[in-house]
């Protein structure tokens, strides 16, 4: 069976039908690196991840690429706020995002291009296509004629006239028309900049991924992805400067994820109900919460609170359980030659569920559902008075085949010492602040992995139990 996607171009599923033989070219937007990540960057990170895995594992080559947006307004305030430099903020937070999505299990992209690294090409894009007529200059500045076109409004479905309504030119902006956006702005004073053919200055948000994937896709490519609120206009304006620049389809399918909410609240730093990721990471296992990402179609809004978190991590520890049940069983096991053949044939009915349901535009929900009836079958099993390795092993290879692509681990780990002695550290330091939930959640923590706390007069010691 082929994969087949939900393209938001046509808003419709389609057939997957790569641009080369068993090649994926995938670009998806990354963080703009001004702050650590919250659950909202991290909801695509794990999405997208999951869908190149899976690409991966029915035998493609993925080429994916995730950007830095390194320079930007947000990373100018900080430095400004910080009295830094815009650079080594921007090291800072890649440096903390590569962290946080390792927990989560997201593998490393194999191209993480840089604006600030790409300038060269970002300046010769918009060069040409003020030589083909799509955009201008105007006293430093650069913007594209949205007009020009003629199939503005395309991916968002949004006709020009409807757009032209609500587009305002702002103080400071010399635009011809208010739909038209920018490609380059010239440099305030004490800003970073780069030199142009218009004079000090640094690109737009759009015109970076343009050239961005260009550079390291080629001039279409087969997947481009992100949140749902970066369709418009965001990817609206990047599909109207690159097939301009062009003169060819710029992505063959657009892949979006639905909105994160907070206890049934949109997420907003207003609202001061975001979460960053590795804080979340520090007080919940990362296995639980790309496993509660992946819980819901990535199409659909998600709501997370901890409630719901807990509730997924209980589902959670329902799979490893039987997980691990399989592999004490195994212990006991024998090397029966007995027909087999029922059981065989229920795993692989699961894994051809499961193939079924990644196949259908890359739904973990129902895949997750698959694997709880693999481990319902597995209890059945295990419960049996005489087992056979063969069967366990079966079992266990795929618990391993299907988790392997979502992208979490049923293995029992075992806390490093360095792990217990830092949530040591940590608890002592919330009881030093009265926070006694802190500190009462770290013990029950630890006790869980087994380790036992004794606190003494000479400080707290550990033993495993």
């Amino acid at each position: 069976m082929t994969i087949k996607l939900y393209n938001t171009l046509t808003r419709t599923k389609e057939e997957f039908k790569p641009l080369e033989e068993n090649q994926v070219k995938m670009y998806v937007c990354g963080p703009t690196v001004y702050n650590y990540i919250h659950v909202g960057n991290a909801r695509p990170a794990i999405v997208f991840d999951t869908v190149r895995r899976y690409f991966e594992y029915k035998g493609y080559n993925v080429e994916y690429v995730l950007n830095f947006t390194d320079v930007d307004d947000k990373l100018i305030k900080a430095a400004n706020e910080l009295n830094e430099e815009v650079p080594v903020i921007a090291d800072r937070f890649i440096k903390a995002y590569k962290e946080d999505v390792a927990k989560l299990n997201v593998k490393e992209a194999v191209h993480h291009p840089r604006v600030t690294e790409t300038m060269d090409d970002i300046i010769s894009f918009i060069e040409q296509l003020i030589e083909k007529g799509f955009a201008y200059e105007a006293d430093g500045d650069v913007y594209f004629r949205t007009r020009s076109f003629d199939e503005y409004g395309k991916l968002s479905h949004q006709s020009i006239d409807e757009l032209r309504s609500g587009a305002r030119i702002q103080v400071g902006e010399k635009k011809d028309d208010p739909l038209d956006f920018t490609l380059w702005k010239e440099a305030k004073s004490g800003e970073i900049s780069w030199d142009s053919p218009w004079g000090k200055g640094r690109p737009g948000w759009h015109i970076e991924c343009s050239a961005m994937a260009r550079k390291y896709l080629g001039e279409t490519i087969d997947i481009h992805a992100g949140g749902q609120d970066l369709a418009f206009p965001h990817h609206e304006n990047e599909i109207a400067q690159s097939e301009c620049h062009n003169d060819t389809t710029f992505a063959n399918y657009w892949m979006h994820n639905g909105y994160i909410q907070i206890n049934n609240e949109k997420m907003s730093k207003s609202l001061g109900n975001f979460i960053l990721v590795h804080e979340l990471v520090e007080k919940h296992d990362p296995n639980v919460v790309r496993f509660f990402m992946l819980s819901v179609h990535y199409r659909n809004p998600i709501n997370f609170s901890d409630e719901l978190l807990m509730e997924a991590k209980n589902s959670f520890d329902r799979l490893k359980t039987a997980y691990l049940n399989l592999q004490h069983r195994k212990t006991a096991s024998l090397n029966l030659t007995q027909d087999n053949a029922e059981w065989e044939e229920k795993i692989n009915n699961l894994k051809q569920r499961f193939i079924q349901e990644m196949d259908d535009d890359f739904n973990t929900a129902n895949a997750i559902s698959v694997l709880f009836e693999l481990a319902k079958e597995a209890n059945i099993y295990a419960q049996q008075d005489q087992t056979s390795t063969t069967i366990i092993d079966r079992f266990t290879d795929l618990f391993d085949e299907i988790t392997t692509v979502l992208g979490f681990s049923l293995h029992d780990t075992e806390l490093l010492d360095h792990d217990i002695e830092a949530l040591i550290e940590e608890r002592i330091q919330a009881r030093k602040d009265r926070n006694f939930a802190r500190a009462d959640e770290i013990r029950d923590q630890l006790k869980e992995k087994g380790i036992i706390l004794e606190d003494t007069p000479q400080g707290t010691r550990w033993k495993r139990a």
